[in-house]
């Protein structure tokens, strides 16, 4: 927690995402008009219309990009084409693929349509050739040849009893296909260009069809022949019959015969008379001045347009990427989807609640987005590509400046939300990279050029008083002040909260603090090793913070301009920089995609975020303090959401859950409820007491059955963790016999097969094999002590007296092999080896194999008994041996006897628990 209330931002997640989902290519609705089908690479994206956000993704596991594909009229199947020559039938309700086959095709796809049963299907493809399926019956019907380059059309005539396909390809002609001889009856001739499109009547016997060659051609099919030619002077790439039962009388529709409309390079909808060939309507483009219709009249080009008669909608898509729907009586617009943003520059946060965002891309026009809808309002203005953005304090304005050497003032509309020029500035002698607004009042702008210079914009009409109908033209600004600022392209410029300074960042690695009344300097910062990106006050201390190409982000007094901190962390150029937390915290972004938090009193890096994949050049705060927005190279736009309060309150809903789960874990112990605390015990992921639990099992009676029958019935997860939990025990010699009986009934009951399905099983045993070689060895050298103990007991005589009875009555005799002389003690010491020599082949064939916990350990039985002996030579021998004939030496020999029969007697119970110990596993 901060001073003053003020608490730490710990993390961002993000709440929601504008990304790129349409890259060019075919673009098809249902039949209700809810959902969009549009190609983006390798998947093919299916868009929510009522929400604007991608609803589901269909991509291909070849990762081939798609070519071509087609929605069935029934909304049922979903076909695709790809570069690997496989066709796919999609259930794209379910997101599952049906079936795959071959195209037979010898090159892509480049067309199919779907019949209107939705039981045929045609597909064109690059080798020239035509191909019709039966998908329900899922075989090939007709192989068609005979048209010239690429087939870039495929169409059936809409009267399915008619049996009839049309088809379009390089050679400018219309081949209509008989599907009952496989032939082409006849070949329409009239287009000079490539044809694009082609629109059937009700009756199936009129088709108009549009072409590149800015001409659109009526045919009568009954004669197969030309009824009329109509000169429209656009490249046409879309046609559509307006519907007869619909009242077009707004858009200047009179009389009743056949009308169409045209989509086309100039970027508009036009409806064309058929009978006269007549243009009668002749739409705008949408929020674009007039006197620049003619001047661009291929930014907008219309590559596709759909009509959807259910919701009276007509959808139309531009060679921008760019999504809009009108309505189909008055084409008017209603909703506008970008597809695919390019690269962004800068963004924004907009409207007095923050409902809307303004983003500047690679190019001239801006985009408004509304973040409930994802509806996009495009603004023309610029004519080339606007480099930077900032928003006045109340966010309904905002200034733009571009590579036209302008900059322009905006205005939205509280309540329609729509955004108009209300003025513009132009004097740069170059481009215009930044721009920074005033924050007390709307009454000046600050824009820093590639000339070096910085000017001062005021702002004299009160652009707010202007209505919405209003068409007056954008206020004319004029530079109040200018001044040279840096020897190099300036990167940044910002105004302080209280109006009275502006602060210039340059890419010649220094910052300047200008006083805002006259331009004049008041001190420079020095220290960045490269090229500095951004600056920025903060917005409770008199203290300025720059990022740089350095990698570094600087704190400076802008009493002294003496640098108080240096942030290190980041790889790259950090490109922006933002206050949040009240000032007490800082968000940077880099060249890396990285965001990374920092708090200021402690220099720590709080949180880095992965953010984006490409350059992250736009970072903004909302008014609340709990949202940022960031743009980045990547085409993508996220909106990140403070959640240090929601991760805090997890926090605590977990710990209080912890607690509770061990008072009931120790409840259960103390009732001795062993199946459930086993369970409970896996799910708090605590292995000690895990352990605790089976050592309490194993020491009732029965244990080994009831710890069997526990670790039966649980479920699998919950074995995998007791396996893991038994791979840190086997580590240790203390805890080994736990981990060894749990391996042990995991071995027995499970099949290898489902053993291999655990998870990391393989490092399990990985970890398991050495740990219990070394214990098994540990036990064998063991084994080989106790035989050697029991052999010296059954086969050994103490002589002597000895004050403990017990003692006197347990008597060890060993026969010498040779006259002796017995109570010599290095005779003694001879006879015992003696004995054990040849008692090897007899201690050989009575040893019990079963105590052996492997087949290593059984074939080392032979061995053992050598080992034996040879532990006496090494260990007793030694200390048997001393002189012979010496009264002292002779006492000091009965005194060892007696002490190691002590030893054995003490160690032979622990001795046979450890063999019992041992044979039971």
């Amino acid at each position: 927690m901060a001073a003053g209330g003020v608490r730490f931002k710990t993390n961002y997640a993000a709440s929601s995402r504008i990304e790129p989902f349409y890259k060019g290519g075919k673009v098809q609705m249902n039949n209700d008009g809810t959902y969009l089908f549009c190609t983006c690479g390798t998947k093919i994206n299916i868009l929510d219309v009522g929400t604007g956000k991608v609803l589901k993704s269909i991509e291909q596991e070849d990762q081939e990009d798609i070519t071509s594909f087609s929605l069935s009229p029934d909304d049922e199947m979903l076909v695709t084409g790809s570069r690997a020559l496989l066709l796919k039938q999609w259930d794209w309700k379910e997101n599952m693929c049906i079936r795959t086959w071959k195209a037979i095709h010898t090159s892509p796809v480049a067309s199919m349509a779907f019949d209107s049963t939705s039981t045929l299907l045609a597909t064109g493809g690059c080798d020239s050739t035509i191909k019709i399926w039966d998908v329900i019956k899922q075989y090939c019907t007709h192989n068609l040849k005979g048209s010239c380059g690429v087939v870039h059309l495929v169409e059936f005539h809409p009267d399915i009893s008619r049996l009839q396909l049309f088809s379009s390809s390089m050679d400018n002609k219309i081949r209509l296909w008989s599907l009952n001889t496989s032939k082409c009856i006849v070949v329409l001739d009239a287009h000079y260009s490539a044809v694009t499109a082609l629109a059937f009547t009700l009756d199936g016997n009129t088709l108009v069809s549009s072409g590149r060659d800015k001409i659109c051609t009526v045919w009568d099919l009954k004669t197969n022949k030309s009824q009329r030619t109509i000169p429209v002077f656009e490249t046409v790439e879309a046609v559509m019959l307006l519907p007869e039962d619909e009242d077009f009388t707004p858009l200047g529709v009179m009389s009743k015969g056949q009308h169409f409309i045209t989509a086309g390079s100039k970027g508009i909808l036009r409806i064309w008379e058929a009978r006269s060939g007549k243009c009668i309507y002749s739409q705008r483009v949408p929020g674009k001045p007039r006197e620049e219709e003619e001047d661009n009249a291929d930014e907008q080009t219309l590559t596709h347009c759909m009509l959807v008669p259910a919701t009276r909608k007509l959808t139309t898509v531009t060679a921008e990427h760019n999504i809009l729907i009108y309505d189909l009586c008055t084409l008017k617009l209603e909703r506008q989807f970008v597809g695919y943003n390019d690269e962004v520059l800068d963004v924004k946060f907009l409207g007095p609640s923050d409902t809307h965002i303004v983003v500047a891309t690679n190019s001239p026009q801006l985009k408004v987005f509304e973040l409930a809808t994802l509806n996009c309002q495009v603004l023309y203005g610029h004519t080339d590509t606007v480099l930077a953005l900032d928003v006045f304090e109340k966010a309904t304005r905002f200034a733009s400046c571009s590579k036209d050497k302008t900059i322009r003032v905006w205005r939205m509309n509280k309540e329609t939300g729509k955004v108009k020029c209300v003025a513009q500035g132009l004097g740069h002698a170059h481009s215009v990279g930044v721009i920074s607004c005033s924050r007390l009042k709307a009454n000046f702008i600050v824009s820093g050029s590639q000339d070096c210079t910085v000017k001062l914009w005021s702002l004299t009409k009160p652009q707010a008083a202007q209505s919405e109908e209003q068409t007056a033209e954008p206020e004319a600004l004029h530079a109040a002040l200018t001044e040279k600022a840096h020897d190099k392209d300036i990167n940044s410029v910002v105004v302080s909260p209280n109006d009275k300074l502006i602060a210039t960042g340059s890419q010649d690695r220094t910052a300047k603090l200008w006083s805002r009344s006259n331009f004049s300097l008041l001190g420079v910062f020095r220290g960045h090793k490269r090229g500095i990106w951004c600056v920025q006050f903060s917005p409770v201390d008199q203290i300025l913070g720059t990022s740089s190409a350095d990698g570094t982000v600087k704190l400076w007094g802008l009493q002294d301009f003496n640098c108080l901190k240096t942030f290190e962390g980041h790889d790259a150029s950090v490109l922006k920089i933002i206050f949040v937390s009240r000032g007490t915290q800082l968000l940077t972004s880099g060249s890396d995609g990285l965001l990374k938090l920092w708090t200021i009193k402690t220099n720590e890096c709080v949180k880095t975020i992965d953010a984006h994949e490409n350059k992250v050049w736009g970072l903004h705060s909302d008014k609340k303090d709990d949202s940022v927005v960031t743009g980045s190279g990547d085409s993508c736009i996220i909106i990140w959401k403070d959640v240090t309060e929601m991760e805090l309150a997890e926090e605590q809903a977990k710990q209080e859950e912890q607690i509770l789960k061990r008072q009931e874990l120790s409840n259960l112990l103390h009732e001795k409820k062993y199946l459930k605390a086993l369970g409970l015990a896996i799910s708090l992921d605590h292995p000690q007491t895990v352990l605790t639990v089976i050592k309490a099992l194993l020491g009732d009676c029965n244990g080994q059955e009831k710890l069997e029958s526990i670790i039966l019935k649980l479920r699998q997860d919950q074995k995998e963790s007791i396996l893991k939990f038994s791979m840190v025990w086997n580590t240790n010699s203390r805890n080994c016999h736990e981990a060894q009986h749990v391996i042990q009934i995991l071995l027995r009951n499970e099949t290898p097969d489902h053993l291999l399905q655990y998870g990391g099983v393989k490092a399990a045993l990985e970890g398991l094999i050495p740990y219990s070689e070394r214990h098994f060895q540990r036990i064998n050298r063991l084994l080989q002590a106790s035989m050697f103990l029991d052999y010296m007991w059954q086969n050994m005589r103490v002589t002597g007296k000895s004050s403990d009875p017990d003692l006197q009555t347990e008597v060890m005799e060993i026969e010498p092999s040779t006259p002796m002389d017995r109570t010599s003690p290095g005779n003694r010491s001879a006879m015992i080896a003696q004995k054990i020599h040849d008692s090897e082949s007899e201690e050989s064939e009575g040893y019990d194999s079963d105590s052996i916990a492997s087949d290593e350990g059984s074939c080392n039985k032979q061995r053992r008994p050598h080992a034996a002996g040879e532990l006496f030579k090494e260990n007793l021998e030694p200390q048997l041996e001393y002189a012979s004939g010496s009264e002292e030496d002779e006492d000091a020999g009965d005194q060892m006897e007696k002490t190691i029969v002590e030893k054995v007697k003490q160690n032979q119970p622990r001795i046979k628990n450890k063999s019992k110990s041992l044979k039971m596993k």
